[in-house]
């Protein structure tokens, strides 16, 4: 596959957390269900690395808060962050696992033609209060 197919890709995501145990036991579950394998395991950082997937390969990271705070959504920064899902089962798959974690669920899977018209999601926050969301959106990006 061509390099310029993978421009324009992410290809990591680090997030401040004020609790990196708590977050990992969020995000540790969640990424190893879509397939992440966790590469670095220390108290101040966490990552998952998406691998095998090339050029679409991805890394997602948690590390400490290096200024206390609370995550706010609508402030400026980061608003929500959403996964692909390949199927609609594989978001109900995902939202027995987030309750079987005790995983705060801010709204179970539901269809939402408001988004696009086939658009599938479960959303659920982190203990920072980020919000999460795994969608399954067949012919939308």
């Amino acid at each position: 596959m061509p390099d310029d197919e993978a421009r324009g890709a992410f290809h990591h995501i680090d997030l401040s957390v004020t609790d990196v145990a708590a977050s990992k036991r969020v995000y540790g579950p969640v990424l190893e269900f879509l397939g992440y394998t966790q590469v670095r395991n220390t108290a101040e950082v966490c990552e998952w690395d998406l691998r095998d997937r090339e050029p679409f390969g991805a890394s997602l990271g948690i590390r400490a808060a290096k200024k206390p705070g609370t995550h706010d959504g609508y402030a400026p920064g980061l608003q929500h962050l959403a996964w692909r899902a390949t199927s609609r089962d594989e978001v109900d798959r995902l939202h027995a696992l987030l309750l079987d974690y005790g995983i705060t669920v801010l709204d179970p899977p539901a269809h939402y033609p408001q988004y696009s018209g086939d658009y599938y999601a479960v959303f659920f926050a982190d203990p920072d209060g980020i919000r999460l969301e795994l969608v399954h959106a067949p012919g939308w990006i």
